[in-house]
């Protein structure tokens, strides 16, 4: 091995390939870069939703009413959206 190989290390976190390497052995630095590419790609978004613990039932009433609010707005917009585009196509 040479020292380039021994110092650099590639790091797979997502399928379509996150790859953070490491130069030098600067491994604080690859862990920020990880953290931003993490970010920037939503992963870190879906571990953070994985459940770890219990939710009460009053809790999922709660975050149930909450998706089906937004739902709710987001399908309202969709049919403003699609007016404002018939309206000026016509």
């Amino acid at each position: 091995m040479n020292s380039t190989a021994r110092n650099t290390w590639t790091l797979f976190a997502w399928p379509d390939g996150i790859r953070v390497k490491v130069f030098n052995g600067n491994l604080e630095r690859a862990l920020v870069v990880m953290q931003r590419k993490m970010q920037s790609t939503g992963m870190e978004r879906l571990i953070n939703r994985q459940e770890t613990h219990h939710i009460k039932n009053s809790e999922k009433c709660v975050l149930a009413r909450q998706k089906l609010e937004q739902k709710l707005r987001s399908q309202d917009l969709a049919r403003t959206l699609k007016a404002i585009l018939i309206k000026k196509v016509r």
